[in-house]
């Protein structure tokens, strides 16, 4: 019956990340069937425990962590969780062999979301590592499937891809996090002063990270080469899209890149993809 429950797991990871996330449930329908669900899964896990510390406002979001935090760590040395969404990740973690210390060290940058802190570059790049760069590896374990040479090779790109999304998502989210949460990502940054120059140089960080990542997606085996570069299109549709809004309006406006875009994008790089193109 623990077949039934486990099935039941991944659907509710499935849910959650179309709920959440257009962009990633198109780039996760392009990757090979059998890599679908542990990827559902391990966004799953991701997206509750940044819900944590963003959105539960008015509850106890430290206390809260903390539980999801030891049930985590219990569903991965028992084997299971009656959380689906803590089963589903821990089977994906056993599955694939991903190491705790991803796991250890993106928690910890949600905790740093339960502080303010003034940002530094060390703690910058801590929070970057730890909320998205370990993410891409985790997936990766799934993309490689097993193959550790094959892992070790594309590790230093899917990091950088995964920066590159935080930093677009930071931009993105600036109006939220500034204004609603109290949070400045960006080290040295006055938000009241926040100005085109400082804008353009956070720009360029983001063009470099993208440059190293696609050299990796090309190398990404084809069974998840189609996905990855999906996504990887979307978010680089949403950065040119930034770029071209004043920094004023970004600290007043989240900007967004339509359904519709998306799905021209969609068709665009699978076309891409099947001919060979990229």
């Amino acid at each position: 019956m623990k077949l039934l429950f486990d099935d039941v797991s991944v659907k509710c990871s499935k849910l959650t990340t179309k709920e959440y996330s257009t962009s990633f449930s198109l780039g996760i329908y392009f990757l090979k069937n059998s890599l679908r669900n542990p990827i559902y899964s391990i966004y799953g896990f991701v997206r509750f425990a940044d819900e944590i510390v963003d959105s539960f406002e008015g509850y106890d979001r430290k206390y809260l962590l903390e539980k999801f935090k030891n049930d985590t760590y219990e569903a991965l040395e028992s084997g299971i969780s009656l959380n689906p969404i803590l089963n589903a990740f821990q089977k994906v973690v056993h599955e694939f062999n991903i190491s705790y210390d991803l796991i250890d060290t993106f928690l910890q940058s949600m905790e740093m979301d339960l502080e303010k802190i003034d940002y530094t570059s060390d703690k910058y790049n801590q929070y970057i590592l730890g909320s998205a760069e370990v993410v891409g590896l985790m997936c990766l374990h799934v993309f490689t499937e097993g193959n550790k040479k094959n892992f070790e090779e594309l590790k230093p790109y899917a990091m950088k891809l995964g920066a590159a999304f935080q930093k677009i998502n930071f931009l993105r989210d600036l109006k939220a996090d500034y204004q609603q949460l109290g949070r400045t990502y960006f080290p040295n940054v006055d938000m009241t002063k926040f100005s085109s120059s400082t804008k353009a140089a956070i720009e360029k960080e983001i063009e470099d990270d993208f440059k190293e990542a696609l050299i990796g997606i090309k190398m990404l085996p084809s069974s998840s080469k189609g996905g990855v570069y999906l996504a990887y299109v979307y978010y680089n549709s949403l950065f040119k899209k930034i770029k071209r809004v004043p920094a004023e309006r970004v600290l007043i406006e989240r900007i967004r890149i339509s359904n519709g875009k998306k799905f021209g994008l969609m068709v665009n790089s699978m076309f891409q993809y099947k001919f060979n193109l990229l």
